[in-house]
């Protein structure tokens, strides 16, 4: 069965692979969740060709989410997406407990709207 995937945008590569590794700790393996942060050289900032490419390896066929972390990130992932077909969503919810509910919900087999929500309810819950 296809699972809706995750990819995490950051502009730390650091950053993004130890949110996957979080959400690894909470969720089954099968849901494919790609970090893309930092530059080719490993500097701080975002990629448009490593976005796209984590794009392409998290989709399965059920959907992809997409979280950035903060501004620049959040454009850059735009952009890959005006050039991609429609299907990858770019939610709006806290990139870390966002990546968290929605690897739980997404590793239940739920299709890409009910993965969307339920990084969008995180946001709620990260209020203290």
């Amino acid at each position: 069965m296809a699972l809706v995937g995750i990819v995490l945008v950051s502009h730390s590569g650091k950053l993004a692979e130890g949110v996957r590794d979080l959400v690894r700790q909470v969720a089954t393996e099968e849901v494919r969740v790609e970090p893309a942060g930092g530059t080719p050289d490993g500097s701080l900032g975002t990629d448009f060709d490593a976005v796209s490419a984590a794009i392409e390896r998290a989709d399965s066929g059920a959907g992809v989410l997409v979280l950035a972390d903060l501004g620049s990130a959040v454009l850059t992932t735009r952009t890959v997406l005006e050039d991609l077909p429609p299907g990858p969503v770019l939610v709006d919810a806290p990139f870390v407990e966002g990546a968290v509910a929605a690897a739980v919900i997404a590793s239940t087999g739920a299709g890409l709207d009910e993965v969307v929500a339920a990084a969008e309810e995180a946001r709620d819950v990260s209020k203290f």
